[in-house]
């Protein structure tokens, strides 16, 4: 109980503020994975020693009463001084020795007069050498020894010959004969020349056999017969420029119709000029004709000259069926459309056709 005086203040009514009271907030539920364990709190980073800011562990203290009188402590002995180096003797100067005089000529003694005995000088005396120190002397390195000599450059020992097995007898009228080494370097020889030499010549002799050359279109070629009308003609001129077209380096075309009585048609055109790859122009020519003619697979006919190629292949023009043969060497093209004839006949028609139109010229 407590009197009227010292009764406690009774608390305030609450005041009414017309809203209603905010209920705690629900624990946080924990994530996918999360550790039920709470995480700790990392640790603040030590600060290194040298960044601290230095304390003085006596601030504020009272130092005053700490000066102590220093004991005094005795005299140091006095230095004693280095003894005085002994003056430096000086080294005698040798000796000088004075060339003697010359001896006076003798003179002949006299009969009338006693002989003079000249005086002479005594021997010099030989006065020690002076003493010297071993210190004001260099030695010199002793000279390293001289290298072993080279042994002598042995050759290299010979296989003996074998032996024959023990027991074996030579037949009768047998005569050992020693065989004799042969020597190569004549045959490394001959072959550096040939490799030297004859590739040139074996590229090079076609070359020039094969070109230059011209062409003219005779009026008979075996039974065959030039055609001079007017759609002949015609023909020839649209092939010859078919021909520098395809072939613009071409120095000269030809094209012509031949025919026979039989009815057998040859239509052959072409030109001259200096080919470096008379293969590769055989079987581009056959390809650039293979659309206007149908041609199937081209076949290989082997002329017999070297530097020269030819192919042949079957095709149709006009609703008839046709044999085109071409052949290429390093001076000329010459490709020819037949008739009624075989793979086999159109090319030996194509060479006697070629031999009358295209002719080589000699150097």
């Amino acid at each position: 109980m407590f009197p009227a005086d010292e009764r406690p203040a009774e608390p305030p009514a609450p005041r009414w503020s017309g809203s209603a009271p905010v209920p705690p907030p629900r624990p946080r539920k924990r994530a996918w994975g999360e550790s039920a364990e709470p995480t700790p709190v990392p640790p603040l980073p030590v600060e290194p020693p040298e960044h601290r800011t230095p304390v003085d562990p006596w601030a504020g203290a009272d130092t005053g009463g700490w000066e102590l009188p220093s004991a005094e402590l005795p005299p140091l002995p006095p230095t004693l001084p280095y003894p005085a180096a002994p003056p430096a003797r000086p080294h005698p100067a040798p000796p000088v020795h004075s060339p003697a005089p010359p001896a006076p000529r003798p003179t002949p003694p006299r009969h009338d007069a006693p002989p003079v005995a000249y005086p002479v000088s005594p021997p010099p005396v030989a006065r020690p050498a002076a003493p010297v120190s071993r210190a004001a002397v260099p030695v010199q390195p002793a000279a390293p020894p001289p290298p072993p000599p080279a042994p002598p450059r042995q050759r290299r020992a010979k296989t003996p010959p074998a032996a024959p097995p023990p027991g074996f007898q030579a037949p009768k009228g047998y005569v050992p004969v020693a065989v004799r080494k042969r020597r190569r370097w004549p045959w490394v020889l001959l072959l550096t020349l040939a490799c030297c030499c004859g590739c040139p010549a074996y590229y090079g002799v076609p070359m020039a056999s094969q070109y230059p050359a011209s062409a003219t279109l005779p009026a008979e070629v075996a039974d065959l017969r030039l055609r001079d009308d007017n759609n002949s003609k015609e023909t020839a001129k649209r092939l010859e420029a078919e021909v520098r077209k395809a072939h613009w380096l071409a120095e000269d075309t030809f094209a012509g119709v031949y025919s026979t009585s039989a009815g057998k048609r040859v239509t052959v055109f072409g030109g001259t000029g200096f080919r470096l790859t008379p293969e590769s122009d055989a079987q581009d020519e056959i390809t650039r004709l293979a659309g206007q003619y149908s041609l199937g697979e081209a076949q290989v006919v082997d002329t017999g000259v070297r530097g020269r190629h030819e192919r042949c292949a079957v095709g149709r023009a006009d609703g008839d069926d046709v044999v085109v043969c071409t052949s290429v060497d390093h001076g000329s093209i010459t490709t020819a459309v037949f008739t009624r004839l075989s793979v086999d006949d159109s090319a030996a028609l194509l060479g006697t056709l070629r031999e009358q139109i295209v002719t080589a010229e000699q150097g």
